[in-house]
């Protein structure tokens, strides 16, 4: 009798659980299909006609026809997208490979090695997150005029060789700075010196951090306009970001919008791919501070 009574309250306790999580399962579903929405509704639009896109905010078009994503791929230049997403990737890839390369060697320094002001110095790199970019605008503009590197991709990789970004190296020196001392000591009576201990022990520990910021990089690089704007005047040159502007004729004001939405699908779809590809990485990277000792 006092088993069956145990085992009727525990079926009892079973149940609001269960209905717990199908309700925070539901909730969290809506939740995703409203963030979803834009982009199910992007790729809706890819098929509609100026007059549809207007008229309503439903995704599904009322046909199916590819016209948009051909003629957009050809665009009215004599260059077709192609080109430009080789000048995109020309650009995105540098600036992820250096940035990661630098980031690392910066934050390896102030998180484990003590030199002297560096904590002046760590202040100052913290303090360039709060300057706003367009103060550096004119300058940069001004001294790569000087040095004679306008259109050219120069002006928009060169930085990312001496780690620009603060809040990277901010959030790698949090990871290294968790990571026990023990480590260090360990690797050097096994006779690692201070290189061997990044490549070897240091970095795979922080591979989430450096996913994370090489998603970062590359989907702030893809989507950046208003640096191939300011420093590319080529049309051959120019990335997707400048290129989808281009496609908008405003002397004659008739967009054929569906084509320009649809390149602009296809100039996303490397981002979605590449973030889907990392996400656990991303997800740890961004909640996690690495180890605690």
């Amino acid at each position: 009798m006092a088993n069956n009574t145990v085992s009727q309250v525990h079926v009892k306790r079973k149940k609001p659980i269960k209905i717990g999580a199908i309700i925070r399962y539901v909730i969290l579903l809506a939740v995703a299909l409203l963030m979803l929405y834009p982009i199910i509704w992007m790729v809706g639009a890819t098929f509609k006609t100026n007059a549809e896109i207007f008229s309503s905010i439903g995704f599904w078009p009322k046909s199916f026809d590819f016209t948009p994503y051909i003629k957009g791929w050809q665009t009215g230049t004599e260059f077709t997208f192609a080109t430009y997403f080789i000048n995109t990737f020309k650009i995105v890839i540098p600036k992820v490979v250096f940035t990661l390369i630098s980031t690392v060697f910066v934050s390896y320094g102030f998180a484990r090695f003590d030199f002297p002001f560096k904590k002046i110095l760590f202040s100052a790199m913290i303090s360039t997150m709060f300057l706003p970019g367009v103060v550096k605008t004119i300058p940069m503009y001004l001294l790569w005029r000087d040095l004679g590197f306008l259109d050219t991709y120069v002006p928009l990789i060169a930085g990312t060789l001496f780690a620009q970004s603060a809040f990277n190296i901010f959030m790698l020196v949090q990871f290294m700075r968790g990571i026990p001392r023990d480590y260090d000591e360990a690797a050097m009576m096994d006779g690692c010196n201070s290189i061997q201990f990044l490549f070897k022990i240091l970095l795979p520990i922080v591979r989430p951090a450096l996913v994370t910021i090489g998603l970062l990089e590359f989907m702030g690089s893809m989507n950046d306009f208003m640096g191939p704007l300011i420093y590319i005047s080529s049309v051959e040159k120019f990335p997707v970001s400048v290129a989808l502007k281009m496609a908008m004729d405003t002397t004659s004001g008739n967009f054929n919008w569906n084509q320009i939405i649809a390149m602009s699908v296809i100039a996303l779809l490397p981002s979605i791919i590449l973030f889907f590809s990392a996400s656990k990485q991303f997800i740890d990277g961004m909640s996690t501070g690495g180890l605690k000792g």
